[in-house]
């Protein structure tokens, strides 16, 4: 049986498919977006997240880690990481949650038990389950071993993808998923490069080929003023998507914020948010308008 890492599961979500769902959230994420609103999903690995405004210098964390790698300084907890083996020790015994981990171990009857008491209100809600990271097909085994187990119960599936993974792994994941989420950052490979650490050749091919394959698909537009939100870059985007085999595919528009901003600052990280924006409402009216120039539904969220 597969077993997979996950850093967050999130029941009772409305913003990740139809219905009623639970997101599953896998970690490892083969880009590296400065404005990911999950960081903590990027790395494949255990990691150790702190909150300075949180601790109330105790020294519990101190006097119970194994290792002594921690130390209480005036800037906080500061952690060895040449010591540190991310045993979680001190995340267990912190009183106020400073200390926590970022990655749990879990097997696929571990999130099907999981799944099992949500059942009722996924049915009534005509919802489901949706697998997220990070980059779900990172992991591809755990993934394509949970959407048989899903599948054999009638559970709706959907897999939230950047698009960034082989080609076959991703028709593997089409026999088995009911609908994709597909995120298409922009047009432009060396602008995709510089926000995002990686070229988008790989990421329009998947899509394509996707698409030919007969999956159902909805694209999903990071609105990003400053990155992506431009005229030429919507335009762009709308011919490619406009172009693609089959049924017009749905659009929605996820318009930029930095509500995760202090994520960063716990994983030790600084925040690269210069020059980017939260479109206007106006801008975003002009995005939908030439979406619909070229015959495809745009929406904000979903």
């Amino acid at each position: 049986m597969a077993n997979a890492l996950i850093f967050d599961i999130k029941p009772y979500s409305i913003n990740d498919g139809p219905g009623i769902r639970i997101t599953i959230f896998l970690k490892g994420c083969p880009l590296s977006c400065v404005w990911c609103h999950n960081p903590e999903g990027i790395s494949p690995h255990l990691q150790k997240l702190y909150s300075k405004s949180k601790c109330i210098g105790c020294e519990t964390c101190v006097e119970n880690c194994p290792v002594k790698a921690l130390t209480l300084t005036s800037d906080g907890i500061i952690t060895n990481t040449d010591l540190c083996d991310l045993c979680g020790i001190c995340a267990e015994v912190c009183p106020t949650k400073a200390m926590e981990m970022s990655g749990s171990k879990v097997t696929v009857e571990d999130i099907m038990k999981r799944i099992r008491r949500e059942t009722v209100m996924m049915d009534q809600s005509a919802g489901g389950v949706t697998i997220s990271g990070g980059e779900p097909m990172m992991q591809s085994d755990f993934l394509i071993e949970l959407l048989d187990a899903l599948g054999s119960e009638g559970i709706h599936c959907a897999v939230d993808t950047t698009g960034l993974s082989k080609t076959e792994t991703l028709l593997e994941v089409a026999k088995r998923t009911d609908l994709f989420l597909y995120d298409l950052k922009m047009m432009d490979p060396q602008r995709h490069k510089k926000f995002t650490g990686v070229t988008n050749e790989k990421i329009l091919e998947n899509l394509k080929i996707l698409a030919s394959s007969g999956a159902n698909i909805n694209i999903r537009i990071p609105l990003i003023k400053g990155v992506n939100a431009d005229e030429s870059n919507i335009r762009q985007s709308a011919e490619f998507i406009a172009a693609l085999p089959g049924a017009r595919k749905l659009v929605s528009l996820l318009p930029y914020h930095n509500i995760a901003i202090h994520k960063y600052g716990k994983l030790g990280q600084d925040y690269d948010g210069d020059g980017m924006e939260e479109p206007s409402a106006e801008e975003i009216e002009q995005t939908i308008r030439i979406f619909q120039e070229f015959g495809i539904e745009a929406v904000v969220g979903g």
